[in-house]
């Protein structure tokens, strides 16, 4: 425990600070100043702003002095690395504090898999805090390996750095009064709620957030974000590599303020960090929008903050945790320098992966036959894809049909779509049609599906298709491109078949060359694999597909292929 007595006398100026930030323009996010001032540390946390002494000193001249980056909403699966690895990633790019959200591993794992991440995690220098996935399944339309009851959400709630519910997905089962969700929200520590309520206005939105819902990530509009906000929610503008709303979003802190928004990247492909960055990236394209540097940092630091409850995080001054970027500009935001708790970062341990998060991928023999559709005429219902959003569009089209079956046609950039229960061994799949990938051979196929994370394959042919799942059983789970029988790039995921135990580079590398392989075939899409990760997400409006069928999320009902 740190020694509170220690702290006063140095921010009295009695005793020496372990360490003295001197010369730099210091960051007040409460009053939105620059301060000529030290900024003085002891055991980790800031004692004092103004003129100090300490054992160690670090020269900031020329450099603004700010607090370190929080995201407020994510998914550490998403960026398919191991915790570790993570860590390495953002933490130099300035992202001290994450609060995750672990409903990927969830649905593989069970909260045997949480309470692994909880315990992992905890070692790190990054800090991580948790919300107990909430919707596992997002709905019942999903398969995952088992369900998390009330009692789950219980035993995840007591534990240290758990912070609150995660997203509220099933916002049709809330916001009719669902039993079986709002015994959730009564469960002891659920007081602190985040959304997720994609689409969803007026009235629904006013009972949605009557049950005690906080936040919402979803918002994809000017109006959307407005109309949260005047319920009274936290909005957090979401930046990920599918979901990009930031420039929409904008606009509302122009005219409202900064008052109850944060920002968060939800899903982040690793390439996309690696290449891009992470919260700091925020930050960064919201000041060259207009944004003034001093909002643009209090939605990356103080906001986050505040809305999880995180008292000691957030800002620079006395009795915060000293999680502090030197920053040579207020342009590029990428540190020249990070401080977690005080200290440079060192090196960061790799944890131990038992043999039972591996060897997840279940399935029963899939052949080319299974994706056979039989077709008499008619018109058919087609998943429409949006790039860049992870909503979808519900399209009437007349499919190609070559003897009496459905086939893909890629000249009207037609593709097969099917996904594949793959926990149990169930054999359960259902296939359907999509457009918007511009493939013209080939297939696609991943483990990683929001959110029950069962096989999701897109093709033009059925053999490619069966090949690409035959090669997932093969690895473990990850990421294949197969094309005329041939697997032209993989990505290895073989912890829950959603997360790599490879090296960030390794990770990077192959990511890289599955999207390099997938666009060879005519795919067009920036972000491919995340992309289609999202069309098995039952809860994200307007049409899509789970291994028990089409789902109509408008009408939240399985609907038929047929119109």
């Amino acid at each position: 425990m740190p020694d509170l007595s220690r702290r006063l006398a140095v921010a009295r100026g009695d005793e020496p600070a372990d360490l003295v930030v001197r010369g730099g323009r210091v960051f007040s996010v409460f009053t939105r100043e620059w301060l000529e001032a030290d900024v003085a540390v002891v055991d980790g946390y800031v004692a004092g702003l103004g003129d100090y002494e300490g054992a160690e000193t670090i020269d900031a001249s020329g450099r603004f002095v700010v607090p370190g980056f929080i995201d407020a909403h994510m998914h550490l699966e998403s960026s398919k690395l191991l915790v570790d690895e993570f860590a390495r990633l953002v933490l130099p790019l300035g992202t001290t504090t994450v609060v995750v959200d672990p409903h990927e591993i969830a649905n593989v794992l069970g909260t045997d898999g949480v309470h692994w991440l909880l315990d992992v995690c905890g070692e790190l220098p990054l800090d991580v805090y948790f919300m107990a996935s909430s919707c596992v399944p997002a709905s019942s339309f999903e398969s995952p390996r088992r369900p998390l009851s009330p009692g789950d959400l219980e035993g995840l709630l007591r534990r240290r750095r758990v912070i609150g519910l995660a997203e509220m997905m099933n916002f049709p089962g809330v916001v009719s009064g669902d039993e079986h969700e709002l015994a959730k929200l009564r469960l002891p520590g659920a007081e602190h709620v985040d959304g997720h309520a994609p689409g969803v206005i007026g009235k629904t939105l006013n009972a949605y957030a009557a049950a005690g819902i906080g936040s919402d990530h979803e918002a994809s509009t000017f109006e959307e974000g407005r109309d949260r906000l005047r319920a009274g929610m936290w909005l957090l503008i979401r930046e990920a590599s599918a979901a990009r709303n930031l420039h929409a979003l904008l606009p509302l802190v122009d005219q409202y303020g900064t008052e109850r928004i944060a920002f968060c990247t939800d899903d982040r492909e690793p390439e996309h960090i690696a290449e891009d960055g992470h919260i700091n990236t925020m930050v960064r394209d919201a000041v060259a929008a207009g944004i003034e540097p001093e909002d643009a940092l209090a939605l990356a630091t103080l906001n986050p903050a505040t809305w999880h409850g995180l008292r000691h995080l957030g800002a620079i001054a006395p009795g915060f945790q000293a999680d502090l970027l030197l920053l040579p500009d207020l342009e590029s935001f990428v540190p020249e320098t990070v401080l977690k708790r005080g200290r440079l970062i060192g090196e960061i341990d790799r944890p131990e992966v038992p043999e039972w998060v591996k060897h997840t991928v279940r399935v029963r023999h899939v052949a080319a036959r299974d994706f056979t559709i039989p077709w008499e005429g008619g018109q058919a219902r087609v998943i429409g894809v949006i790039p860049d959003q992870i909503v979808t569009e519900s399209l009437v089209e007349e499919p190609k049909v070559d003897d009496g079956h459905v086939v893909a046609d890629p000249d009207r950039d037609l593709a097969k779509i099917a996904v594949v229960e793959r926990h149990l061994g169930t054999g359960r799949m259902a296939v359907g049609l999509v457009r918007g990938f511009g493939l013209r051979s080939g297939a696609l196929a991943s483990t990683f599906s929001h959110d029950a994370h069962n096989i999701v394959v897109v093709g033009t042919d059925d053999d490619d298709m069966a090949r690409a799942i035959g090669r997932l059983t093969e690895i473990g789970g990850g990421v294949v491109v197969v094309d005329d029988l041939g697997v032209r790039a993989e990505l290895p995921l073989p912890i829950a078949g959603i997360i790599s135990d490879a090296p960030l580079n390794e990770v990077v590398e192959a990511s890289r060359g599955c999207i390099e392989a997938a666009a060879k075939l005519g795919c067009t899409l920036s972000s491919p694999f995340q992309t289609m990760a999202f069309l098995a997400l039952s809860v994200i409006p307007s049409l899509k597909l789970t291994d028990q069928g089409l789902v109509d999320v408008n009408r939240f009902e399985l609907v038929p292929l047929r119109v």
